[in-house]
């Protein structure tokens, strides 16, 4: 046999073991898949697949053949089979041959751990060494705990890399990572975003998944390059200032035979029943959140991404289909807990345990819930009963508001309630805003297309939406394309379509909201408290028959007014009640002709006069433009 395979030599210590067994190895990536051994000139294999009768590793070093190269099981009931394969190099690929020993179904599937592949639909993974790369963002790491803090400004560009930008001349090819970290990055900059969030990069088959339904969680997809290609992406975005998410899904993984699903011919990650293991919206498979192995394998991805790829943090997608059993079932087609309920205790204590150890294990991270429910305390630590995310999406804010914003102006004095009641429950969760791919895919229209009227109120509508929301407490997020208002739907195929920066109005919305998060990241009072009740308050409310809402962001120092015109009506001498005297500066105009609008406000401002109005001893008499949004400043 060329290159047989030893069996004496293994990366697994017996206190890995233990912890394997326990369930609490967080780091599982440094002993499970495949690890050159440089000083032995070859590859370890090790792979989880405790009901398999065979394994054998076939890839190019022997012809894919799969008796030439077995697997041996440890002794030791952990389930690994192990072994050393000299002669194995950086760059081959390998698939596990293995063999169920209850029904004798043979799979040929790729290394869970692997990390990287070949690019879909080739499905084989890579020997690769991710050690080695030189970072240059100690400066970054030093201090994000400042920059992912609740008290900081929290600016996120929501991105698909796939098609942010192509090189249509190249027959519309991806860009790669390290192109897209030259380009994106100065854009980011420029548009003055705090942190870029990527759907899903972990590794995945499908492109219409969009990365959604994964197999590979500790591999960086290889469409746009190597891992070390994405290492220097994350790099550049830190030396630029740029914190970097990651959407991660545990909730659920893809079906394709070469993945997880059916592992070692046993439901080894997922449930057996499908009442428990088939999600029927996605058409995937749901994880077993109660076995100590699929625990570890989740939780070692997290913590592989945040140490191997120095990612800020991550998103959690779906948390809603983790925390309900019930979740898109029917009657009787779901099992109720030990209790009767629907609660998914298994998942809750997974989710618990996940981010307990990724905040203990790297300070200065984000953990980000997409959690659709009222699910009580999502946000707080575990030890008071929480599920320990930083933060989580407002799905109540960005319902009520989009339904709000659709409405012909004519008919939003009926429905004024979406606009006040977000603030009620506002501070319950430490929350971001989002305004995500979600609401620009499948047949529901981009977000200048949801917007009434014609050409132009499109456009003021969106420019007092995106106002509205940089006023709004809660950390922002914003999908690419969003900002200059595209008018297609998302297609995952293509690039955006940048030729619209050639319309005055596109490139007006893009300049408001340039200078919106510039405006963010300066004022503290518009960030400080975005998830404290001593950040907002009202100053009216209820004028529900003109469309119009003003209130106050405040910061322990500085306080700054907003008011919100959202009918297509300009008001003259509309008065707002204010606590101090003095000259409040118009700071941002959402009708300024530079963005699109026709200029109409308060010339640079208005001094506040000895009237009382809204409970306050003085107020502003001011020029409300129509379908505009007002930030107003005191000067000292």
């Amino acid at each position: 046999m060329k290159n047989p395979v030893s069996y004496d030599f293994s990366l697994f210590s017996d206190f890995d073991i233990y912890l394997f067994k326990e369930g609490k190895h967080t780091k599982l990536y440094d002993k499970l898949g495949s690890h050159i051994i440089k000083e032995k000139g070859g590859v370890y294999f090790a792979l989880w697949a405790p009901n398999a009768e065979f394994v054998s590793v076939r890839g190019d070093f022997n012809n894919y053949d799969p008796n030439s190269h077995p697997l041996k099981l440890r002794e030791d009931g952990s389930g690994i089979w192990e072994g050393f394969i000299k002669g194995v190099k950086k760059g081959d690929t390998y698939k596990y041959h293995i063999k169920s020993k209850y029904h004798g179904i043979v799979h040929d599937k790729s290394d869970p751990y692997g990390f990287f592949w070949e690019v879909p639909p080739k499905s084989a993974t890579r020997v690769w060494d991710i050690e080695g790369y030189n970072w240059q963002d100690e400066e970054w790491m030093k201090t994000r705990d400042k920059k992912n803090s609740l008290n900081a400004p929290i600016n996120v560009y929501e991105v698909h890399l796939g098609s942010w930008r192509r090189k249509v001349e190249e027959k519309n090819r991806f860009l790669t990572y390290k192109e897209l970290a030259d380009e994106l990055v100065l854009y980011l900059k420029e548009m003055n975003y705090t942190h870029v969030e990527l759907l899903p990069i972990t590794e995945y088959p499908f492109d219409g998944s969009w990365g959604y339904q994964t197999i590979g969680y500790f591999a960086p997809t290889s469409r746009y390059g190597t891992p070390q290609d994405f290492m220097y992406f994350v790099d550049k975005m830190h030396q630029n200032g740029i914190g970097v998410i990651m959407d991660w899904v545990p909730s659920h993984f893809a079906v394709d035979m070469h993945g997880l699903i059916n592992f070692d011919g046993t439901a080894l990650y997922e449930h057996a029943d499908p009442r428990q293991g088939y999600h029927p919206e996605w058409g995937s498979i749901i994880f077993n959140y109660g076995r100590n192995e699929v625990k570890e394998f989740l939780i070692s991805s997290a913590m592989f991404w945040l140490e191997k790829y120095h990612i800020d943090g991550i998103r959690v997608d779906a948390v809603a289909s983790m925390l309900y059993l019930d979740y898109a079932r029917k009657d009787g087609e779901w099992i109720p807990n030990k209790y009767g309920g629907n609660e998914n205790l298994e998942a809750v204590e997974f989710l618990k345990e996940l981010n307990q150890t990724i905040y203990t294990s790297h300070p200065g991270i984000v953990s980000i819930a997409e959690e659709s429910t009222a699910w009580p305390m999502v946000t707080k630590p575990p030890y008071m009963g929480g599920l320990g995310f930083g933060l989580k999406w407002n799905m109540g804010w960005m319902h009520d508001t989009l339904s709000y914003f659709k409405k012909d102006p004519i008919f939003r004095q009926y429905h004024h309630d979406r606009l006040t009641f977000t603030i009620w429950y506002a501070f319950d969760e430490n929350f971001i805003l989002p305004l995500s791919h979600d609401e620009v895919v499948h047949m529901k229209g981009s977000l200048i297309n949801k917007m009434p009227g014609l050409y132009e109120d499109k456009f003021a509508n969106l420019r007092a939406l995106f106002s509205y929301m940089t006023a709004h407490p809660g950390k922002k997020l914003l999908f690419m394309g969003g900002e200059f208002a595209q008018f297609r739907e998302w297609n995952y195929k293509e690039s955006l379509d940048w030729h619209l920066l050639d319309f005055p109005l596109h490139k007006g919305i893009q300049r408001m909201v340039k200078d919106l998060n510039a405006l963010y990241k300066k004022e503290k009072a518009l960030y400080l408290y975005d998830v404290d009740r001593r950040g907002f308050e009202w100053i009216d409310y209820t004028d529900y028959q003109n469309n119009i809402i003003s209130f106050i962001r405040k910061s322990d120092e500085e306080e700054i007014v907003i008011v919100c015109n959202f009918a297509p009506v300009e008001r003259i001498g509309y008065r707002i009640g204010v606590s101090k005297k003095g000259f409040y500066k118009e700071i941002f105009n959402s009708d300024s002709k530079i963005y699109g609008g026709r200029n109409i406000g308060n010339l640079g401002g208005k001094r506040a006069e000895n009237i009382p109005m809204h409970g306050r001893e003085f107020s502003l008499n001011l020029t409300l433009p129509p379908l505009g949004v007002l930030y107003l400043k005191r000067e000292k």
